[in-house]
């Protein structure tokens, strides 16, 4: 019986903030900062859209896991670190963005905490699975910012507006499964099995033929711009207009 895949097999004792393994025709692209619970920091946001372009342009393989290591998939952006020194520009494009771009298909294989940006990211790969540990959150207003990544038009496109409102409005977290039940996780397995079966869900895009999944995926990826594109060009104006302009007394 062949053993489960964890996150310990994949990353071993790897200290570099992402850590990328093969499985045939599979691409584990692992968050490993764990003890700051996958936060992104600038230097792994510079560094993301290259590990995904390197990714689409490897010609072995056909899908991508996007996971984090330790108890938490991404806690996103790493806000402690925007507090020291002085205010630099958003990095572009962000990782959400660029995951929106993907030619091959990306699961986001969620093992606990995603939230605020990493919960963006979530959305916008191909589809999400997550364990039963997972839960999911936006903290933008509970920590003063507003959302740049695109999360006022992606999470109602998930879940609705009203679920997703209450999601923004409150900071108010959800588990895996209120996350099947809204829509927001395609599927939920036990902590063990997350990695197997996200192996498992790849290796099955990987026998179906190229080119056709290729033009299918190109067209949802324009049905959804078209859906979306309002919104997200919106939500990007009324960040920077939050961020430079007078705050409301």
């Amino acid at each position: 019986m062949t053993e489960p895949l964890t996150i310990e097999t994949l990353t071993g004792r790897e200290t570099a903030y992402f850590v990328v393994r093969d499985r045939g025709p599979v691409r584990f692209i692992i968050m490993n900062r764990p003890r700051a619970r996958n936060a992104l920091n600038r230097e792994m946001r510079r560094a993301f859209p290259d590990l995904l372009q390197q990714a689409e342009a490897a010609p072995g393989i056909r899908a991508i896991v996007l996971t984090g290591a330790g108890t938490s998939f991404s806690a996103g952006v790493d806000v402690k670190e925007g507090r020291i020194g002085p205010s630099l520009p958003p990095i572009s494009p962000n990782p959400a963005e660029v995951l929106r771009g993907m030619r091959k298909p990306v699961i986001a294989a969620v093992n606990g905490a995603c939230v605020t940006g990493a919960l963006e990211m979530a959305l916008s790969c191909s589809f999400i699975v997550a364990s039963t540990r997972a839960h999911f959150a936006d903290t933008h207003l509970a920590l003063g910012k507003f959302p740049r990544w695109g999360q006022s038009a992606l999470l109602p496109a998930a879940i609705g507006a009203q679920r997703a409102r209450r999601m923004l409005l409150t900071s108010e977290p959800i588990d895996a499964a209120r996350a099947a039940d809204w829509g927001l996780a395609a599927e939920i397995v036990p902590p063990e099995a997350l990695l197997t079966r996200c192996l498992e869900l790849g290796s099955r895009i990987a026998r179906t033929d190229e080119a056709a999944m290729a033009s299918l995926l190109a067209l949802m990826h324009e049905t959804d711009k078209a859906a979306l594109a309002p919104g997200i060009e919106a939500e990007q104006h009324a960040a920077t207009c939050f961020t430079h302009g007078p705050k409301p007394p």
